[in-house]
């Protein structure tokens, strides 16, 4: 019985994991400040999936529903076309604003760093203004990309998964540790690519740029080739 719980945690993890979901993640992180900052937002995104997976999956499960495939290739398009949306979205920002890094310090030991744009500027840089507040924002895109992710693909797959399990308490265990798996696996991921995120935006402007461009366009052509592969089975 753990074993077949603890298989349920290591697929969440696994499916966490996937191309399409590291590239919404990276697309929405790329623009993020601050190790713990980029790991939060991962796990909000897992958060969720995990919430709309365990709700949506989990009736599908104990209803012993059937998604339709139709129905299933429509939900995958909406996903493909958010993809494209939010790499278009980090590539817009990026050529719109010329982002300075710089560190900061509150009191005798908080020392951190800023992003802000000069875009506009008409003085010297030396002499432009510094705000330095520190907003909230961003947190609901990330769960609501995630929510997205868990209503297409993930119902049905938890679903098949958890209806092999010996009752159906384990199936619902099931269920809940993949949650919690896909939670721990994005949260991974944004810690793996949180610390040399954050080194570069302090010492090599340059390569975040770059890390940024390429967030972008790799969620862009990930949402594409969805697009095209959900759009034969609605549209061809």
């Amino acid at each position: 019985m753990l074993t077949w719980v603890f298989f349920g945690f290591l697929l969440g993890l696994q499916h966490a994991l996937e191309a399409d979901h590291i590239a919404a993640v990276a697309s929405l992180t790329a623009d993020k400040k601050g190790v713990r900052n980029i790991i939060r937002h991962g796990a909000v995104w897992g958060l969720g999936h995990a919430l709309v997976l365990g709700a949506f999956g989990g009736a599908v499960y104990a209803l012993e529903l059937t998604l339709s495939g139709r129905l299933a290739s429509g939900l995958e398009f909406a996903v493909g076309i958010m993809m494209v949306l939010l790499g278009a979205r980090l590539l817009y920002v990026l050529l719109r604003d010329r982002v300075h890094f710089h560190t900061h310090r509150h009191g005798a030991e908080n020392v951190h760093f800023h992003a802000h744009s000069h875009a506009g500027d008409v003085k010297n840089h030396a002499l432009s203004r510094h705000g330095h507040a520190h907003p909230a924002g961003g947190w609901r895109r990330s769960l609501a990309v995630g929510m997205m992710h868990g209503l297409a693909g993930s119902a049905a797959l938890v679903a098949l998964a958890a209806s092999t399990a010996p009752s159906i308490p384990l199936g619902v265990a099931f269920i809940l540790l993949f949650g919690l798996g896909s939670i721990a696996g994005m949260a991974l991921f944004s810690a793996v690519i949180a610390v040399p995120l954050s080194y570069t935006a302090m010492t090599l402007t340059w390569a975040t740029r770059g890390f940024q461009a390429l967030a972008g366009l790799f969620a862009i052509a990930i949402g594409l080739h969805t697009l095209v592969e959900t759009g034969t089975v609605l549209f061809g």
